[in-house]
């Protein structure tokens, strides 16, 4: 005997209801997420979160290395602090150079201009540019540009396919008009099968 209320009855209206409670979610969703304010999501977004630092010496109690005698920490060689990006030169030497400082974005210098706090910058070759204490003076150090990686040129490039216009041919007035050669004319399409 079978019931007017089967299992077999409630499976279209449960996934009816499933589909319309999902649809809904997602309106209201996106109802919240367009009235929410974009000033706050942006603002939340580029926060710069803290940094964390390590303790040296605790990770390395942790790790079971016995304290060294404490050193004075090292300060980075000035040459570290420049970074040669570009040269203008010419044959007497005077010129500029693009010098990017502690990592912050190039700016020019010219031959003779302070570069940095303690530096100038002496002269510039097709390559590099030389900094000292002095214009005159004896050179601290010399910039390099960093040399590039070689372009690879065995891929192939894609060219797009051109297509020629059918060609005209012209003759002149008052000649009788020659039929175009073989080669020359049209093709006709051949018939695509169904």
């Amino acid at each position: 005997m079978t019931s007017p209320y089967s299992a077999a009855r409630w499976h279209a209206p449960l996934a009816t209801t499933g589909v319309w409670a999902l649809a809904a979610g997602a309106a209201v969703f996106w109802v919240l997420r367009l009235a929410s304010p974009a000033d706050a999501v942006a603002a939340a977004a580029s926060m710069p979160r803290p940094s964390v630092a390590a303790d040296s010496d605790a990770v390395a109690r942790l790790l079971g290395v016995l304290p060294a005698s404490s050193t004075a920490p090292v300060a980075p060689e000035a040459a570290s602090r420049f970074a040669l990006s570009g040269v203008v030169a010419d044959p007497s030497r005077q010129g500029a150079a693009l010098i990017a400082i502690d990592g912050k974005p190039p700016r020019p210098f010219r031959v003779g201009s302070k570069v940095g706090d303690n530096y100038v910058l002496q002269s510039v070759g097709l390559r590099s540019a030389t900094l000292g204490a002095q214009v005159d003076g004896p050179a601290a150090f010399t910039l390099q540009l960093p040399v590039r990686a070689p372009i690879s040129v065995s891929a192939s490039p894609v060219l797009p396919t051109v297509t020629s216009p059918t060609p005209v041919v012209v003759t002149p007035v008052g000649l009788p008009q020659a039929a175009p050669p073989a080669a020359m004319a049209p093709q006709p399409m051949p018939a695509q099968a169904q």
